[in-house]
């Protein structure tokens, strides 16, 4: 078998630079010279180094010879697990393997030209050590057999071929991705780099394609012809590989599948399929490899161990990829399990907790993340934005800033730091930010959009304009519009004053006391404000569009079964994945990412309610019940519902009455989640409430509809569902300046009008001081029209 540039010779010139008294091992102290030396831009503390290092001598304790230290097998078995890119690290210490390590090049092979691909092999085997992957002779998954050298050194051949007939008629593109967040995904078995940032794009439509594609297929041929199934099965893994290396990624899924079919139980094909399925954006059909893969692995114990973390992360980004962020944290935990010393799970596990809103958790694991690679600008990236999430905005200019120090083109600590500085009332300092987006994202419309909106904020209006402008050359979406009118109506009260003192605010906040309503249609400010609050969990959520009944149907046809809480009641109790699976389910009709962002408004506002004691597991039953009241169909249904859900509960499923003490509980639950201003603190006082008189359905609509202790606010929310899209022609809010929509409150005696958020947040114009406001609610311009006549 030929023997060529590899992976393992890239390591065992790593290991002889630093085997310094060439004892064959690396002590600690040769250790901290490596890690230092790889990592140049890092300034290592003795602590970071020491617990670097004791992490490594831990886990690789079998690979460690005494006082010696750290084998030559040990440093390789490290970068096989991912815990260093070998690339990376050749590639800093400045070290050559066209060199050899007395400093002697080697002898030069004259280069043949040839259309043909057996006169063109030679120039193939000149260049061995320059093009091979460092997968090939790897004794873990590399080629096995000669013949299958044959195959690869073709299919360069033919792949070159293509390469040069698509640059030639300008066919063949590039994306750099080095712009963006690493999503940090384990491209191969181990922490390749043999992907490159630019992602290079195919023209599949032409007939140099076809034939590309028909020689391939000869080759596959080839392959199946072997002498044996094993050597069928190392050429078309082979073949794969190759082509996956050079981003033909459909042709390479058809070689790694037929290998699946060869060696079912073999775990690299499904990964390797799974990585394919998941670049062309099939998630589900990439998470379905992977679970084989991690099937396959799990099984052959020992033999594929080291290659557990590589999955686990993958199939964590790729139920990313769906929208299952609460089921990818599982994965990424499990990663940081089997490899402490796996830097990019934690930053994934971080990244992921951020995105369903737990931000201590995401925090935690981003600061282990950079603890270990201390200039991983995307960990830093998170963490910030985490920060912000906390309240803890100083920090997270600081950290935001290390990121764009860390990688000064770095697009979305930029972004994100714009909107940290928008938050702040830091005008000129947003605008830098989001200029900077657009000079490396040129078409970034929400950057030009916001850095409108912060020149808008530092009085810069004409400046404004023109970015607002660029903006609607970029995309047409009505966000711009409505910020376009917006601007015009502000411009408009600044060119005609009404009164207002210079200087003055242009609203004050007035008392609730001093909100009077007029006639009984008129929804009293408070209930609006808490009604308007559970619409935008709602409207986030998507959970209008789920009718009640689905969640009946869940009921009936998928049983729980029945475990027992610390306090020994019987439950229906279920883990937070499984229960993003059930939402899935009843929220189908949602994208990956709008998924996402329902999971992480349900995850803050009621699932961090429930699981009061943060033991990740939920009261199934209870969950129905406080989700039916937001969920789409009739009010008097949605109430039958919760109370069905209740029933459904271990401890109630005996008849048709609920105990007073589950529904009281029950009760208390709502409003804390939906009216958390009033009901927190009714949820403490229920703690131990004993009663165990019984209640029917019609009893439980009493309790469930007082407008005290209840939830009376429904009739409200229905109120704002069926007619928060309503307009009231050019009628603007005499605040904000925005037109309204939804319902529109009119005070009676000096007649400007507020929108639903103004008027539930007590702001009236400056203007008009008044001891009370009275107000009447037009549902529509249709009955103000009427009322007016």
């Amino acid at each position: 078998m030929a023997t060529r540039g590899t992976r393992s010779e890239k390591v065992r010139r790593i290991f002889n630079q630093f085997d310094a008294n060439q004892d064959g091992g690396l002590n600690r102290e040769e250790m901290a010279s490596l890690v230092g030396a790889v990592n140049p831009r890092v300034k290592f503390s003795d602590e970071q180094i020491n617990a670097i290092l004791d992490e490594v001598f831990r886990t690789y304790a079998e690979f460690i010879d005494g006082e010696r230290g750290l084998t030559y097998e040990g440093l390789l078995r490290t970068y096989d697990d991912g815990a260093g890119d070998v690339d990376r690290d050749f590639d800093a210490l400045a070290l050559d393997l066209n060199v050899d390590e007395a400093g002697k090049a080697p002898a030069p092979v004259s280069e043949a030209s040839s259309s043909s691909i057996v006169d063109e092999r030679m120039v193939v085997e000149s260049q061995k050590k320059q093009r091979t992957a460092a997968w090939a002779v790897s004794p873990n998954h590399g080629i096995v057999f000669d013949d299958t050298w044959k195959i690869v050194d073709d299919l360069e051949i033919l792949i070159k071929r293509l390469k040069l007939k698509q640059a030639k008629d300008g066919k063949v593109k590039g994306e750099n991705f080095d712009v963006y967040s690493d999503a940090g995904w384990s491209r191969e078995l181990g922490p390749s780099t043999e992907i490159s940032d630019k992602r290079v794009i195919w023209d599949e439509s032409g007939h140099d394609y076809a034939v590309f594609v028909k020689e391939v297929g000869g080759l596959r041929s080839r392959a199946d012809s072997a002498r044996s199934r094993e050597e069928a099965f190392d050429g078309h893994m082979a073949i794969g590989r190759v082509l996956y290396e050079h981003q033909l990624f459909k042709e390479a899924l058809i070689s790694f599948k037929r290998a699946c079919e060869l060696q079912p139980v073999d775990v690299r094909p499904h990964f390797r399929a799974g990585n394919c399925f998941y670049v062309l954006g099939k998630y589900k059909e990439a998470k379905e490899e992977f679970l084989l893969a991690l099937e396959s692995a799990v099984a052959g114990g020992n033999q594929w161990a080291y290659l557990l973390p590589q999955i686990y992360v993958n199939l964590g980004i790729s139920l990313e990829g769906e929208g299952m962020v609460l089921s990818a944290c599982e994965y990424y935990r499990e990663a940081a399990i089997a490899c402490p010393t796996h830097f990019r799970a934690l930053k994934l596990l971080g990244s992921a907790l951020f995105g369903v809103g737990e931000y201590k958790a995401a925090v935690k694991a981003l600061d282990e993340a950079i603890f270990m690679k201390p200039d991983y600008a995307d960990a830093h990236c998170d963490r910030a934005s985490a920060l912000h999430a906390m309240g803890d905005n100083e920090r997270a200019i600081e950290v935001f800033q290390k990121a764009i120090d860390l990688k000064p083109g770095h697009v979305d600590a930029l972004y994100n730091l714009g909107g940290l500085y928008m938050d702040l009332g830091r005008f000129q300092r947003a605008t830098e930010m989001y200029t900077r987006v657009l000079a490396v994202w040129p078409n970034h419309w929400r950057a030009q959009l916001n850095k409108a909106v912060s020149m808008l904020g530092a009085g810069e209006n004409e400046e404004a304009k023109r970015a607002l402008k660029e903006a609607l050359k970029m995309t047409n979406r009505v966000e711009l519009h409505d910020a376009i009118s917006h601007l015009k109506q502000l411009q408009k009260k600044k060119n005609k004053p009404n009164g207002a003192i210079p200087g003055e605010s242009p609203f004050v906040i007035v008392e609730p006391s001093k909100f009077k309503t007029v006639g009984e249609k008129t929804t009293v400010r408070q209930d609006l404000a808490s009604a308007l609050q559970i619409r935008a969990l709602q409207k986030v959520a998507r959970l209008s569009r789920c009718n009640v009944e689905l969640l009946k149907k869940e009921m009936s046809e998928h049983d729980v079964p029945v475990s027992y809480s610390g306090s020994g009641v019987p439950q229906k109790s279920i883990r937070k994945p499984n229960l993003e699976e059930i939402l899935r389910k009843l929220l189908s009709f949602l994208k990956p990412d709008t998924f996402q962002g329902a999971v992480k408004a349900i995850n803050e506002r009621i699932l961090s309610v429930l699981d009061e004691n943060d033991s990740g597991r939920l009261d199934l039953g209870m969950f129905y019940a406080i989700l039916a009241p937001i969920c789409g169909g009739p009010a008097e249904r949605r109430k039958r519902v919760a109370f069905d859900a209740l029933l459904w509960r271990p401890m109630n499923e005996d008849g048709a009455n609920l105990k007073k003490a589950d529904v009281t509980r029950y009760i208390k639950l709502l409003r804390a989640i939906y009216i958390p201003s009033q009901g927190v603190s009714e949820l403490m006082e229920v703690h131990g409430d004993l009663d165990t008189s019984m209640v029917s359905f019609s009893e439980f609509l009493v309790l469930f509809d007082d407008p005290d202790w209840g939830f009376g606010i429904m009739p409200t929310l229905v109120k704002l569902e069926t007619g928060d899209r309503n307009r009231h022609g050019k009628t603007m809010c005499s605040v904000c300046r925005y037109p309204i929509i939804g319902s529109r409150f009119k005070e009676i005696k000096s007649h400007f009008s507020l929108c639903s958020q103004c008027y539930s947040e007590g702001k009236v114009p400056s203007t008009f001081k008044q001891e009370e406001y009275r107000f009447k609610e037009y549902g529509n311009e249709g009955e103000a029209m009427k009322d007016k006549c």
